[in-house]
């Protein structure tokens, strides 16, 4: 790895601000496991079935990632009108879909509770605190929208602003309402639809004053590009997510203290992820700005770069996950078995992280080359490896050790799919059109 390149300037200057959005993402449910972890195994338990439901709603990315190739793609290619365009269709799209999923997991709370695996207790913290977020699920998809234009036109200090305010909020009003309200785990569920709604109504707002009346209209012809562009991205996303959901399914079915254990390992395993995303968010602007002024060999040496600056990060969280394995699992439990259990999953955990690094850094590449088709059936291929791997386990009786197992897999065959994509540039396709 050089120590430096002529490209690390830009990389830095678009990955810190996304780093610093990324990050804050999932403090959300980092703070929702601190306040609700203090309340009982039950709770933190129905937080962890809530979290992998929530999570399936991540496959609807295709609104960000889609929204942010094609904005940068337009923008290279002197296409600004255009651009702006985009940002009024995602908008529209996102608060589509964003009504219509809330009012489905509203409606089917219950039965998809019990269809993960929760019963008794843990089922009925669950169902109540999966209701109430559902309320914030259409602000969420506009921030999930909007941040996908706002980065397509490199503006990343927008939602890095109301990230972090909502986040802000979050905590404030969750402390609040658990603590001293007692609400218990609705307080924490009240907490987060709030600061989700304020979050989305002002990236949205922010949006509407950038780009005008006129061009917040809604056009077929656009809103289906962004649909085409994301059709593959969602079969990507879904696959992916779809291996964690399973993966989360076969961990309940081995008792609370594992199914805490893996919501704490998890958590930490997402925002690390996304960390190390800011990288791949700086490569689906870079790639898509510069395959759109047809210029593939600085794409190409670009994304390069950011493939050694993506994977030594993720040796440097390798390091500082063995350092404090003792330490941040009991910021969110003093539960004996779950830490026991944290334990067994650590080592897998941490070794993994450069894995990590290039395959999110692959993966954002290809985004912003809005290489979609293969993307998808190489997640499709990782994603049948790791379900198999998960049967295995489940019959087996494996336990955490052996969920944790096929999440490697899945990332290990990621990079070897990735890699051999990146390496033959057939994804160096240029222009707008």
């Amino acid at each position: 790895m050089t120590l430096r390149s002529r490209y690390d300037r830009e990389i830095l200057r678009l990955a810190l601000p996304a780093l610093g959005a990324l990050a804050a993402e999932p403090l959300y449910v980092l703070v929702d496991t601190a306040v609700v972890g203090h309340l009982g195994r039950s709770q933190l338990a129905a937080l962890g079935v809530a979290s992998t439901l929530f999570s399936a709603l991540a496959m609807f990315n295709f609104l960000q990632y889609g929204t942010t190739a094609q904005t940068a793609r337009a923008v290279g290619a002197g296409e600004d009108e255009t651009a702006a365009r985009l940002g009024g269709q995602t908008l529209w799209l996102s608060l589509a879909f964003g009504v219509a999923l809330a009012g489905l997991i509203a409606a089917l709370a219950e039965p998809i509770v019990h269809v993960v695996g929760a019963r008794g207790q843990t089922a009925e913290y669950a169902v109540t605190y999966v209701r109430i977020v559902a309320i914030g699920v259409p602000s969420a998809f506009l921030t999930l929208g909007g941040q996908g234009f706002l980065r397509g036109v490199s503006d990343l200090r927008t939602p890095l602003i109301f990230v972090l305010g909502g986040n802000a909020a979050n905590v404030i009003l969750e402390v609040w309402f658990v603590y001293g309200l007692h609400w218990g785990i609705r307080g924490s569920a009240w907490g987060t639809a709030i600061a989700q709604t304020g979050m989305g109504l002002g990236i949205a707002w922010a949006i509407l004053r950038r780009i005008g009346r006129r061009n917040a209209v809604f056009r077929l012809a656009l809103a289906r590009r962004l649909l085409a562009i994301g059709k593959h991205i969602f079969v990507r996303t879904a696959a992916l997510m779809s291996s964690f959901v399973l993966a989360g399914a076969v961990i309940a079915r081995s008792g609370d203290a594992a199914l805490a254990a893996h919501q704490i390992a998890f958590q930490l395993w997402i925002l690390l992820a996304l960390v190390l995303d800011a990288v791949a968010i700086a490569g689906q602007i870079i790639v898509g700005r510069e395959l759109g002024a047809a210029r593939p060999e600085d794409a190409y040496a670009a994304s390069a770069r950011m493939i050694e600056l993506s994977v030594g990060l993720g040796a440097v969280f390798t390091v500082l996950l063995f350092a404090f394995q003792d330490v941040l699992p009991r910021a969110f439990t003093s539960d004996a078995e779950v830490l026991a259990q944290c334990a067994l999953v650590w080592p897998l955990f941490a070794l993994m992280q450069p894995l990590n690094g290039a395959v999110f850094a692959l993966d954002g590449i290809l985004i912003g080359a809005s290489d979609g088709a293969y993307l998808a059936a190489s997640m499709v291929t990782a994603f049948v490896c790791c379900a198999t791997v998960l049967v295995v386990c489940l019959n087996r009786g494996w336990g955490i050790q052996g969920v944790w197992s096929a999440l490697v897999v899945l990332i290990a065959v990621r990079l070897v799919t990735l890699g051999l994509r990146f390496r033959r540039r057939r994804w160096l396709v240029t222009g707008w059109a």
